[in-house]
């Protein structure tokens, strides 16, 4: 019986707090977040919120809760999850710069939304891509990799390269580079080495 009474006086006092604090919120984030994350990030905020009501100061069950109390501490909340938001951020540009040196073609007229990459990681099984994760947006080294994976280090490295190799293929096709450029390249490199009569190790 406690803990049914407790759910409804729960979202009793967030509702309290919702009506208080959204709109000030709101006003914060617009001033400091990028506009295309304001919403996510009051989002996230809000369920911060609900996830410790019991933690905001000055909140009374019964009473309409204080402005002056309770928002200094809700506006710590949405700058804790602008800090996340812009984190994400940077470790999706990180990854975005870190493939573009797999390229070998200039890269295309820019992807807002990153759809190709998006799709590329798609493609790729579920292990491979989480180590490309790891080692893009966390900046792990394969033997950290390792200890999240439970893989051998030289097993990550070697899912590593294989997977950064289709990554960049399925990027290139996206963005119409000549088919088979690399290889071009690769046969051309081995000719000329064979041709001097070197070996290619």
């Amino acid at each position: 019986m406690t803990e049914k009474r407790a759910a409804p006086d729960q979202r009793a006092r967030f509702e309290a707090l919702a009506r208080i604090v959204v709109d000030p919120l709101h006003r914060y984030l617009l001033r400091r977040a990028e506009p295309d994350q304001v919403d996510d990030v009051l989002s996230e905020t809000l369920l911060v919120l609900w996830r410790r009501i019991d933690d905001v100061p000055g909140l009374d069950t019964e009473d309409i809760p204080d402005p002056d109390a309770v928002l200094p501490w809700c506006y710590g909340v949405a700058r804790g999850c602008l800090a996340n938001a812009r984190r994400a951020d940077r470790r999706r540009r990180s990854l975005l710069e870190r493939l573009s040196t797999w390229r070998t073609e200039s890269p295309e007229p820019a992807d807002p939304d990153h759809t190709a990459l998006h799709a590329a990681l798609a493609q790729l099984r579920s292990l491979d891509r989480e180590i490309v994760l790891l080692w893009a947006y966390e900046e792990l080294t394969p033997s950290r990799i390792a200890e999240v994976t439970g893989l051998s280090a030289n097993a990550v490295s070697i899912r590593l390269h294989r997977a950064k190799k289709k990554l960049a293929a399925r990027l290139e096709r996206k963005t119409g580079a000549p088919p088979g450029h690399e290889t071009t390249e690769g046969t051309q490199g081995t000719q000329g080495t064979e041709g001097n009569g070197r070996s290619s190790r």
